[in-house]
């Protein structure tokens, strides 16, 4: 656990000194929501219709920005071959990375969405239950998204590999996200929804970290 800590602590503290984590994500998601917006134009009831669907889309894509270098780092400066030899479970180490990459990646990205909201016109309702789900859908992004990065770790300019592999992986969050906005805007209940949303988190949360961790010492091998 002292490791695990110690590794989640140091990617924090790159995060920050590099500013890549949290500025990149968040960049793209404001710019891309803002240039969809006005290609969108000016119609209320038609931003309002795109939003959820094109919120959680930006917030997929924001996700991928990183991904690449989520291994790749310390593949590259020997951190790797020290976390493969460590005696804490290397999921444990993995599933450090993992929060660290959410903390810098997915909470900027929970934090610029009321301004995306406030860009396409949502009602306050419907904002609300946008930003639930990506409380609850963005740490699985992350989740997901190590097990991609640790299949390409060593792979130059893997971040159109990790894409690939990825994407499909990321639709059932993205079908139950936007269908819970969608029945909250509604007026319908929107907590089936939310209910397997939180599900395929845990599932995530549960196998993504172990299958990580196997593709990490596949490289290693």
């Amino acid at each position: 656990m002292n490791a695990a800590l110690a590794l989640f602590r140091r990617d924090l503290v790159l995060a920050s000194r590099l500013g890549a984590g949290p500025g990149l994500g968040l960049g793209f998601f404001i710019i891309a929501g803002t240039l969809c917006a006005l290609g969108l134009g000016p119609e209320p009831m038609g931003l309002a219709r795109a939003a959820p669907g094109l919120i959680w889309v930006l917030a997929l894509l924001a996700c991928l920005l990183s991904l690449d270098r989520l291994f790749q780092a310390d593949a590259e400066d020997g951190t790797l071959d020290v976390m493969l030899s460590a005696p804490a479970p290397l999921s444990l180490l993995v599933l450090a990375k993992v929060a660290a990459h959410w903390l810098t990646t997915g909470v900027p990205l929970i934090l610029g969405a009321p301004l995306l909201g406030l860009l396409f016109n949502l009602p306050a309702d419907v904002l609300g239950m946008e930003l639930i789900t990506l409380v609850i859908g963005t740490p699985a992004l992350s989740l997901i998204g190590a097990i991609g990065a640790g299949l390409t770790v060593g792979i130059r300019r893997g971040g159109l590999l990790i894409s690939l592999l990825v994407l499909p992986l990321y639709v059932p969050v993205l079908i139950f996200s936007v269908a819970a906005v969608d029945a909250a805007g509604a007026g319908l209940d929107a907590f089936p929804h939310l209910a397997l949303l939180a599900a395929t988190g845990l599932i995530a949360l549960a196998t993504a970290p172990l299958a990580a961790a196997g593709a990490l010492r596949l490289h290693a091998g």
